[in-house]
């Protein structure tokens, strides 16, 4: 069975992959935000899906996400059109917020249940659906009643509900590695804390003990070569490591100069330093945030205050510099982005 699974950006939202990636292992995995990442998700699984083998099983899950009634009706209509063609799918959507209350009374997929969070709604679906997770289930059903404690504000369960707000403060504070550049090691990132903050369910003031752990438990995922080192040093070295194996597609050209172009990566001078230190031939580096502020990062070899003065009336130093794109487009496709700033590049003098 091929699974593709969508699922919200917090701390219920990927508990729900946690269970899909214990229990499942393989998949398709995407998280997105209301609006606009929502279509462009749903329209990402059906453009894959569009392309395998027709004699394969396909479950798309849907989790802790409300889709508007529109949205649903559409995706039915794609999903129905799928199946049409002889395509084997199952369409599940689990969730918790009562605006999709619409949509569950008129689709059969669209399940809903206010009184649990959707990452509880999953673990009972799997479980009822497939048998659940038999030894596994002494770490991760703990974990879920903490997730489903805090996402619904059970303060009356005083352990869970203590627990619960640990992990929603350390889900929520994950910024060492980009969600847009990295998202699947983004995610992988997130359920490596999950996994590690269940281990401490069974110890003493549990929660205290977890919440001075939380660094440390960075550190150990971010630390790859058995190194101690600061945080941010750990982050930078694992973010340039992540960022050369993916450098050919997010490189840009200014003249003869060569660049890397990062979209949300958010404060950038030590990152960017050292992939210039470690990559000589890249001659500076810019990153762009959702609203089009961008900075600019050199090495010497390039003057970033003129590109950014030119490109859109921007400046600062030499080698540090920052601009503001007023046309610039919110997206969550990265590949829109370096065509966008590309283009801005080639009509520089």
């Amino acid at each position: 069975m091929k699974l593709f699974h969508i699922s919200h950006t917090d701390l219920d939202g990927f508990s729900c992959q946690l269970l899909t990636k214990e229990f499942f292992k393989n998949g398709v995995f995407l998280n997105a935000n209301y609006g606009l990442e929502v279509k462009l998700s749903i329209k990402k699984v059906l453009e894959v899906i569009n392309n395998l083998d027709k004699s394969e099983e396909i479950f798309f899950l849907i989790t802790d996400l409300n889709l508007t009634y529109q949205e649903s009706k559409d995706l039915h209509k794609d999903i129905n059109k799928l199946k049409e063609e002889g395509f084997n799918i199952k369409l599940q959507l689990l969730d918790h917020h009562a605006t999709g209350q619409k949509s569950a009374n008129t689709y059969d997929w669209y399940f809903l249940d206010l009184n649990r969070c959707a990452a509880k709604i999953t673990y009972d679906y799997i479980t009822q659906e497939y048998g659940g997770f038999k030894d596994d289930d002494k770490w991760i059903k703990p974990l879920i009643n903490s997730v489903n404690a805090i996402d619904i504000w059970l303060d009356n369960e005083t352990f869970n509900f203590e627990f619960g707000k640990v992990l929603l403060s350390m889900i929520s504070r994950v910024r060492e590695i980009n969600n847009v550049l990295f998202a699947d090691l983004n995610r992988e990132f997130r359920i490596f804390l999950l996994k590690k903050a269940a281990t401490y369910i069974t110890k003493e003031n549990a929660n205290i003990q977890l919440d001075n752990d939380i660094h440390k438990l960075k550190k150990e995922f971010l630390n790859t070569n058995g190194v101690d080192d600061t945080i941010d040093n750990l982050s930078a070295k694992y973010l340039v490591s992540s960022l050369e194996k993916i450098k050919d597609n997010l490189t840009v050209y200014y003249k003869e100069h060569k660049g890397l172009l990062t979209y949300t990566l958010g404060s950038i001078s030590i990152p960017a330093n050292a992939f210039l230190k470690a990559n000589p031939d890249y001659d500076f580096f810019i990153d762009v945030g959702r609203k089009g502020n961008a900075s600019f990062r050199a090495d010497g070899k390039v003057d970033v205050s003129y590109i950014a003065q030119k490109l859109a009336n921007g400046g600062g130093h030499v080698n540090a510099s920052g601009a503001k794109f007023e046309d610039f487009k919110e997206t969550i496709d990265y590949e829109q982005v370096r065509s966008y700033i590309q283009n801005k590049l080639n009509s520089l003098n």
